[in-house]
């Protein structure tokens, strides 16, 4: 694994737009073999997935008040708040690699973090679920892949020092069921690692803080120590066209209507399933399903067993009796899902 530098000119970017944007440029432009990781960290800020609805996630007039962006990613997964307290990591993958980075597999990118951590003194940060790393069962960072051909991004957030209040105003609460566009969030109680660190680590700034994670995830001394890929003039005028283009506009990060039009979440005893649905007529002919109940593989199964399929009950329980499904939802528990397919209004 090696570092990449995101600085611009010598100096850190803390804008979430280039941030977010750095992804897309280095698993579809770039393309640097292997397995890279950025960290970078982002002034006030709203990150919301790639199928969401702004209006229906976040406090808009609340961002507008305190001065907060609003930003698209290109992955998926929910709405999340960001500020100088929280660092973001990704791994950048392309091709085959020397390690056990591999698509789809949360844990190998997870858990050099929680070594990291426990290294720093947060020996009680676990893995929850797929994709949650957690302490004193409140959420710290939640994960999301994105893929392009033969690379993809796979990271997430790390609070350390984050404003919790802020966070809460500038997120909505979830509403279980809705019609119209886009995909909403799981909202999971949260907590800033800070407090669960040594003492001696404690009273880091945040930069001091993303020292200090990169060193013990490189096993260095020093930052001059990690084999480093230096973001240059080249690199830095593509990632300024693919922002004029698309991820500095309003379209992008308020619009960018996925063709979606229902929206449904069930909650079970193990988990939740949100499912984002293009309903014509009686027809769901287009699905996009997340939520922690459901392994990326499952995830997709399930989508694909609710795509072109009727609104009708003995159909959808047909595609939904499935064997794997069953391993994980009881059968009164698909009923229910079958029965929240079938409500056409709130």
């Amino acid at each position: 694994m090696f570092l990449i530098d995101t600085s611009r000119d010598g100096k850190p970017v803390y804008d979430p737009i280039v941030n977010q944007s750095l992804d897309n440029y280095l698993i579809n432009d770039l393309k640097l073999p292997g397995h890279g990781l950025m960290v970078y960290i982002n002034e006030p800020s709203v990150i919301v997935g790639v199928n969401q609805n702004v209006f229906a996630e976040v406090n808009v007039p609340y961002l507008r008040e305190h001065n907060i962006a609003l930003v698209r990613r290109t992955s998926g997964g929910g709405a999340v708040y960001h500020d100088m307290g929280n660092l973001v990591f990704e791994n950048i993958v392309v091709g085959d690699t020397d390690d056990d980075a591999q698509w789809g597999n949360y844990h190998v990118f997870a858990q050099p973090i929680l070594d990291a951590l426990h290294e720093l003194g947060a020996t009680d940060a676990v893995l929850r679920g797929n994709s949650d790393l957690v302490v004193n069962d409140h959420k710290f960072t939640g994960m999301t892949m994105v893929k392009s051909g033969d690379a993809y991004a796979a990271g997430g957030t790390l609070m350390y020092d984050m404003d919790l209040q802020a966070a809460s105003q500038a997120l909505h609460p979830v509403e279980t069921r809705i019609n119209g566009k886009w995909v909403k969030s799981n909202r999971s109680n949260i907590e800033n690692i800070k407090g669960h660190l040594a003492p001696e680590y404690q009273q880091l700034t945040s930069e001091e803080f993303k020292t200090q994670l990169l060193l013990k995830l490189f096993h260095a001394e020093r930052l001059e120590d990690i084999e480093t890929y230096h973001l240059n003039d080249h690199d830095w005028q593509i990632i300024d066209e693919r922002l004029a283009e698309q991820y500095r506009t309003v379209d992008w990060n308020f619009g960018a209507n996925p063709g979606f039009n229902r929206y449904r979440v069930k909650h079970f005893d193990a988990g939740s399933v949100a499912l984002n649905l293009m309903v014509e007529g009686q027809q769901i002919t287009k699905a996009a399903a997340y939520g922690d109940l459901l392994d990326d593989k499952q995830t997709r199964r399930l989508e694909g067993q609710l795509t072109n399929v009727a609104l009708d009950k003995s159909e959808l329980q047909k595609r939904l009796s499935k064997r794997w499904l069953r391993k994980v939802l009881s059968d009164t528990e698909i009923d229910a899902l079958v029965n929240e397919l079938l409500i056409e209004k709130q």
